[in-house]
């Protein structure tokens, strides 16, 4: 029987994301931001996301499990009230079908089968804030910051006995490990990032990466510029050196600060080794290298998933494949991941589907960054 693979647009946030340079302007006051003066936070309307809302989106956390719907409510009231930031909720199901081939045969000469640990269909929640034109709009990374270091109690960990946000437990593992006063910096949507509105059907301008970065990935036997598809699969990112400074990172993600020649000579070298591994196993993988890091991809696709006309997207088997191949393990009931190791590299701990990055054909084009499809 074929498999039927849905992938929802709602990924892990724990996960490499968008990235954008901040402003040198001292950041206003949540609210100010927007040149609305009044948000609504009515508790009997639900606030769920339509296309109205602009191409651009904050990806603030995302839900999953008995009580998320809840709980998503709950952040999209308090954003609206406390916060005065325009919040929405958007749902979407995953559904991975019967059955699915997975790598390799069995004793019998047949595909071995994957089991889903978690039953074929779940459902995940995210909140969104904000009604951006553009993503390189300055109130839009003016938000993203305040939204970072923002502690709303709808994901107080103190005050609840449970929370339903993805990955929660693994952040507060992360913090714990920080130097005292870095990690009580960033709250609890320290991995927001900026996204597409997924119900937007307008064309978004695709530009190439900037002279800098081609030269930089000049020569690279298998550089992602040279992927022929649109999308690729990313496994694996490395920034160098670990930084424990929340403040000395916040300027490396802005862009105001970039990682030492020997940083990103270390990500480099990971990154092509294990490419090479990769590719000797078999793997169509890819490397690319910008100021900032350098991330590992496998594979090159058309497209992510097809739309049915129940509103799901049915996702390219071989993008299923290559996600439950390379992503993290679970360790614990509670949900926290391990990633897995290759030849003593870490992997990402949720692979993701991102764009293809192309060259510019104009010198002056500003590079845009890859952006992780949810």
């Amino acid at each position: 029987m074929k498999a039927r693979m849905v992938l929802g647009l709602i990924v892990a946030m724990a996960v490499w994301a968008v990235l954008l340079t901040g402003s040198a302007v001292a950041a206003p006051t949540l609210g100010s931001i927007f040149s609305f003066s009044r948000v609504e936070a009515d508790p009997q309307k639900d606030y769920q996301l339509t296309e109205q809302q602009g191409p651009w989106m904050i990806l603030a956390a995302t839900f999953s499990g008995e009580g998320a719907d809840d709980q998503a409510r709950e952040l999209v009231l308090e954003l609206r009230r406390r916060y005065k930031l325009p919040a929405y909720v958007y749902k979407k199901r995953f559904e991975f079908g019967d059955d699915a081939n997975g790598r390799g045969v069995n004793q019998f000469g047949q595909p071995n089968r994957w089991v889903y640990r978690s039953g074929s269909e779940i459902e995940e929640i995210a909140v969104l804030v904000g009604e951006f034109d553009s993503v390189d709009a300055a109130e839009a990374k003016e938000t993203l910051k305040e939204i970072k270091y923002a502690r709303p109690e709808a994901l107080d960990l103190k005050k609840k006995k449970h929370t339903n946000q993805n990955l929660a437990s693994l952040r507060e593992i992360y913090k714990a490990k920080l130097e005292e006063g870095a990690k009580k910096k960033k709250g609890s949507m320290g991995q927001a990032f900026l996204v597409r509105n997924p119900l937007h059907e307008g064309p978004v301008a695709s530009t190439g990466v900037e002279p800098f970065v081609a030269k930089m990935n000049e020569g690279v036997e298998h550089s992602l510029l040279d992927c022929p598809g649109k999308f690729t699969v990313q496994v694996a990112h490395f920034a160098g050196a670990v930084v424990v400074d929340q403040g000395e990172i916040s300027k490396i993600r802005r862009g105001e600060k970039a990682l030492t020649d020997s940083q990103l000579h270390e990500a480099a070298e990971k990154a092509n080794r294990l490419t090479e591994i990769l590719r000797r196993k078999g793997w169509e993988a890819y490397e690319f290298h910008d100021r900032h890091s350098s991330i590992v991809t496998v594979g090159g696709f058309d497209y992510v998933g097809t739309p049915r006309a129940d509103g799901k997207i049915e996702i390219h088997p071989e993008i299923f494949r290559i996600i439950e191949t390379f992503k993290g393990v679970p360790i614990t009931p509670g949900g926290l991941v391990s990633p897995k190791r290759i030849d003593g590299i870490h992997l990402d701990v949720q692979p993701l589907p991102v764009e293809v990055p192309k060259r510019s054909f104009g010198a002056s084009q500003a590079r845009a960054p890859l952006r992780g499809l949810w």
